[in-house]
This record gives structure tokens, sequence and C-alpha cells, in this order.
């Protein structure tokens, strides 16, 4: 893995763990104040930080093993197991947080209300600092990486395939707006002294994750099968490719993400009538190293010499 590869995949592992950590304090925090207090929405803030601390464990497998280098029987890397992990964090968070918290809350709208809700409000509020400082440290990563790649965040977060990032963001601004949820269920519950708030809270928390574990699932899934590379980058490609010597068209552009950092680029190529053995050869090493200089996620570049050709079925078409 080459240089600025490792840079964003060890700036991901803090990520991941600064993450982790935080929920599992925060976790603690809010199943004790849940019990003690008698509430359906902390209990169900619980089983959320609890989801989100399992599913950054699983995160932090995924990169870890997604690191491994190549061998005989894998030779294109492991970088796709990243994408596996993250699919089975996104189903733990659907059955283990969203359902959970569901269920509970519609079992807690006709219980007794809570009985200390001082406990509960200071654990939110504190559990509200931790995540914050959990989302500034992802917000402080994505921004790096957007201004890296010259995109918006918001693009960035869209299409990038480190799917650890975009599952971290996820779940903090999830965790952030459940905790203003379970205040808000709790606030109506001391107010009025009627249960139904408190449970509708854990209902929504629930329905949130279960939001995030959909979203997240479909984007690994997505990655799992074999994804290319977003438009403006495949067009990138394009245009660094049939800018090189004795080079005249690309007529088929094949990309595909096999893992946080490590993409495959293979192209049909037309080159220039009579040039030669050498000359072609030249050409595509010095392209292979431009490609790999400028985005230095392109791990391995295939070139073949093709004529006038047609595109082959499954090709990327030409814009």
């Amino acid at each position: 893995m080459n240089g600025a590869a490792a840079e964003v995949k060890s700036e991901s592992v803090v990520t991941v763990l600064v993450a982790a950590l935080m929920n599992l304090g925060i976790t603690i925090a809010k199943l004790i104040a849940g019990l003690l207090g008698g509430s359906a929405a902390m209990v169900s803030e619980a089983s959320h930080s609890m989801a989100d601390t399992v599913t950054e464990m699983m995160l932090y497998v995924a990169l870890r093993n997604s690191a491994k280098a190549p061998d005989a029987a894998h030779p294109f890397g492991y970088g796709s197991t990243a994408y596996l992990w993250a699919a089975l964090a996104a189903a733990f968070t659907f059955v283990a947080g969203g359902l959970f918290s569901i269920t509970h809350g519609f079992h807690s709208l006709h219980d007794e209300p809570a009985d200390d809700y001082l406990l509960s409000y200071m654990v939110l509020g504190i559990s509200f600092v931790l995540e914050a400082i959990s989302f500034a440290r992802t917000i402080v990563q994505l921004r790096g990486e957007s201004k890296r790649w010259s995109v918006r965040p918001r693009t960035l977060l869209r299409h990038t395939p480190d799917t650890s990032l975009k599952a971290v963001f996820l779940e903090d601004l999830a965790a952030l707006i459940g905790l203003g949820l379970a205040a808000t269920g709790l606030l109506f519950t001391e107010a009025t002294g009627d249960p139904l708030y408190d449970g509708a809270a854990s209902i929504l928390i629930g329905v949130l994750l279960l939001a995030v574990a959909v979203v997240l699932g479909h984007a690994n899934v997505s990655l799992l099968i074999g994804k290319s590379l977003p438009p403006r980058f495949r067009q990138a490609v394009r245009d660094e490719i049939e800018a090189g010597e004795d080079i005249t068209a690309v007529q088929e552009l094949l990309t595909l993400q096999l893992g946080p950092a490590s993409v495959m680029v293979a192209a049909k190529v037309d080159f220039r009538d009579g040039a030669s053995g050498e000359a072609i050869e030249r050409s595509c090493r010095e392209l292979e190293a431009r490609l790999r200089e400028r985005y230095p996620m392109v791990m391995y570049v295939f070139l073949s010499p093709w004529g006038d050709a047609e595109p082959g079925r499954g090709a990327e078409p030409s814009p």
C-alpha cells in the first residue's frame, strides 16, 4: 500500500477507535440511567450506543483485515473484506439497535413514567458532549479528504469507498439526533406524567437506526458486488489515458473499487498508427506511473491495444 493510501487508512482507524471508545462509555452511563430512572428512551439509547460500539469494532476489524498484502490466493488483496464486515455491522445495527428500540418503545407506551429525570438529563448532557467530540473528529477527517480530492464534503461522503468514514459519520449524526429525541421524550413525560412520549421517543430512535442501517447496508452491498469509480473520476482517468503519448483514443474503460484504498483500471486503447512496440511499451509504463502518482488509490493498471474494435459488454460508455 502506498503512503497516501496508508495515511487515509490510518486516519480512518483512529476515527473508528475514538468513536468506539466514546460509545462504550456512553453505553454504560445510559444503561445505568435508564434502569435506575425507568426511562424507555434511555434504555433504547443505551442499545443504540451499544450497537454503535459493536459496529465500530467490526469496522476496526474490517480496516485491519483489508490492509493485508496481496498473496497468491488473493492477488488483488483483501480490500473487499472491509465491505463484508461493514455490511455485517449494518445488519447488527438494524437488528440489535433498531428493532430492539422499536419493540421496547411499544412495550413501554403504557408503563409507569420515569422516576429519576435528573440522572437521565445529566447522562444525556454528558453523552451529547462525548458524541460531539467524536463527530468533530469525523468532520475533520471528512474535510481533509474532501480537500485532498478537491470535492465538497457532501459529495465525498456520497461516493467515498471508505465505508468506515461514512458509517461513523452517520452513526454519530444519528446518535446526536437520538439524544435530542430522548431528551424531548423525557421532557414531555416529566411535564405531563404520560409515559407515551418516552415510549414514542424510543420508537423514533429505533426508526432512525433502521434508516442508518439500510443506507449503510446498501452502500456496502453495492461495493461488495463490484462498483466502478464515480463518473467524474472515470472521466479524469479517461482524459489522463488519452493524453498519453502515441494513444489516440480509449475505446473501453473499466474501473473497479477493490477496497477502501485500492482501485483497478483496465482499458482498451487505440495507439497511433505506425507506433513501434517499443513506443507502445514506453507509453504504457509512463501512463501507469502518471495514474498512480495522480491517484494514489490506483493500485493496478491494465492497458490493451485494441485497434477499432467495438466496446464489449459491461464497458463504461464514453461520455
